[in-house]
């Protein structure tokens, strides 16, 4: 299985700041979004932490270097995937540690959605309200589930899917990276089929856009993902821009079709498989 990817990021129309974070690394087959939060230039200082660590110690787990595996690993997930999930860990620790070193960095924090492309499975860790969607068959499904306050309460039912969306606790998450020198990590390993389009997003798409919209927009561009990502931005922004804006999609490909992507899409196959571009991209 081939991988192609590419994101967008914007400040959106509220903000004077963007404190999102990204890294596109098809080298690795690792792919992150985070969403920082916390006074000052805080919030960017924990979403940069995230993806500099995490995209570091990937590197190191999967180049065969003798790193210790950071808590206890998941017997239910792979060995790639206990990697991502010790990484993760280790971003929060040195989040945390950075913040009880600084007065300007008190109480920054990170939400964090990643994966880690093996073969024909994808890894899938996140923490806080960011999102993975996958679009299949016309579809699409949310694979992450929010840590918040309001998740709970239609866990419960006290809301209802729709009030929860107009709820003015939307925002209070209940985990995020930094906040304690421990984190619980939701992990999990899912198929991929060729065709297949993720999408990693901050809040700032996925409180703005439906998910018929966000569908709609994918579909339309399929066979350019970086119009897609430009366009799912383009459509927060016109629906107000409240927060910042990050979209990332990665594509799953037959390795046996065809080539024909813009360079700026970086190609992988799957880790440990044989790659085939090599590019890193990250962004702010």
């Amino acid at each position: 299985m081939e991988y192609a990817a590419t994101a967008k990021t914007d400040v959106g129309r509220k903000r004077q700041d963007n404190e999102d974070s990204f890294c596109v690394a098809p080298e690795l087959g690792l792919y992150v979004v985070a969403d920082g939060m916390g006074g000052h230039a805080a919030g960017e200082v924990a979403s940069r932490l995230a993806v500099e660590t995490i995209r570091e110690w990937i590197e190191k787990y999967l180049g065969g270097a003798d790193v210790a595996i950071v808590g206890q690993p998941m017997d239910t997930c792979s060995r790639e995937a206990n990697f991502l999930l010790s990484s993760i860990r280790l971003a929060n620790r040195i989040i945390f540690d950075a913040a009880q070193g600084r007065r300007e960095y008190r109480g920054m924090g990170t939400t964090l959605v990643s994966v880690l492309a093996v073969n024909e499975t994808v890894a899938l860790a996140h923490v806080g309200d960011s999102r993975i969607y996958r679009i299949r068959d016309g579809q699409i499904a949310q694979l992450s589930r929010d840590h918040s306050v309001v998740q709970q309460q239609v866990d419960r039912g006290i809301l209802s899917p729709e009030e929860a969306h107009d709820s003015q606790y939307r925002h209070l998450i209940t985990r995020a990276l930094g906040l304690k020198d421990s984190v619980e990590v939701d992990l999990a390993e899912e198929p991929v089929l060729p065709g297949d389009i993720l999408l990693l997003c901050s809040d700032g798409l996925s409180d703005l856009l439906e998910d018929e919209e966000i569908l709609a927009i994918v579909r339309e561009h399929a066979d350019d993902l970086e119009k897609a990502c430009q366009a799912l931005v383009d459509q927060a922004n016109d629906k107000g821009g409240d927060d910042n804006i990050t979209a990332m999609l990665i594509q799953a490909r037959d390795a046996s079709a065809p080539a024909g992507l813009p360079p700026t899409q970086g190609v992988t196959r799957g880790v440990p498989g044989v790659i085939e571009r090599l590019r890193g991209i990250w962004g702010r």
